[in-house]
């Protein structure tokens, strides 16, 4: 693991070496959006930016797809002024954000509830896990699937995710395994659409990606994962005999029945009143975007929802 950690924390330096905006041709002043968004919720941010484009025509974005620690080294580095990712920036953060030559402050929204969903290829037909087993799983107690308390499926498993330095790990290191280093057989695989594609090709992993990865791009909320190639786990908290476990549904992410969520937040230090980085920022907090989130992915808006019961006949 560390060999395999050590040759994505360099591929990740280069890549930002590469793809960071170029400060000399003061960027800041332009009508672009310059943003470093976590990879896990690329598929809704993209859709968010096609519509703010329509709006303001005059805008060229410049998005980085990274992990949640290369996001904030950016903002950190004043490379980018607005990112997308699943904590606040600390007391600590802020400080060095102020201490720049801009002496900028910091506004932070929180914009949805995000679940990781556990995805394992349509060959196995287990259907539940519960928090605890996977709690064994990060901490390298659980190694094969006869250890699972709900598993019929036998041999070595494995969990993969995406990348090191990823919104991923942290959520599994600090919320399942009480902020101890992950152990086991966990393996990095690089982006969400990696761990979809080797769990569709290996029946002996399962697969942890933001639940916004198993909708395709324009499709509606999904409301039967049934019908996908891959299978979803449900999660219990259960420690019953018969446990009830849930899928990553909008409504099951309301009613908190859903284990596995966070939060998602937009952080701004962009000090303008009028660019579009600010207005980007109001854009994916304010109607218009949570509408989008609302109606276009698997996250739950930050703006009150209404669930009311119908019937059929």
């Amino acid at each position: 693991m560390k060999s395999l950690h050590s040759f994505l924390l360099i591929s990740l330096l280069l890549i930002i070496s590469c793809s960071a905006p170029d400060l000399s041709n003061n960027w800041r002043f332009s009508d672009d959006v310059y943003a470093a968004v976590d990879e896990t919720f690329q598929p809704i941010i993209e859709e968010v930016l096609d519509a703010f484009r329509k709006q303001h025509v005059e805008a060229d974005d410049h998005v980085l797809y990274v992990n949640e620690d290369s996001a904030f080294r950016l903002l950190l580095m004043d490379s980018v002024r607005c990112i997308v990712a699943t904590r606040k920036v600390t007391d600590e953060e802020r400080k060095i954000i102020a201490s720049g030559p801009d002496h900028l402050g910091v506004d932070q929204a929180l914009v949805a509830t995000d679940a990781l969903a556990l995805i394992t290829n349509a060959a196995n037909t287990d259907t539940l896990i519960s928090v605890d087993d996977l709690r064994d799983i990060v901490s390298g107690k659980i190694t094969r699937w006869e250890q699972l308390r709900h598993a019929t499926r036998k041999g070595e498993l494995s969990l993969v995710f995406d990348a090191s330095g990823s919104s991923t790990i942290r959520y599994m290191r600090d919320s399942l395994n009480n902020g101890r280093d992950l152990r086991g057989n966990l393996f990095a695989q690089g982006s969400n659409d990696s761990v979809i594609a080797i769990v569709k090709r290996n029946p002996d992993v399962i697969g942890v990606i933001g639940a916004n990865w198993l909708k395709q791009p324009g499709q509606p909320v999904i409301t039967d994962f049934s019908q996908l190639d891959i299978h979803v786990l449900k999660v219990t908290r259960d420690t019953d005999e018969n446990p009830i476990g849930f899928r990553p549904y909008q409504y099951r992410i309301a009613t908190g029945e859903y284990p596995l969520i966070r939060s998602v937040y937009v952080i701004n230090t962009d000090p303008r009143t009028d660019s579009n980085v600010r207005l980007f920022y109001f854009y994916l907090k304010g109607q218009k975007g949570q509408t989008i989130i609302c109606n276009s992915s698997q996250l739950l808006p930050y703006s009150p929802v209404q669930v009311k019961p119908i019937s059929v006949r």
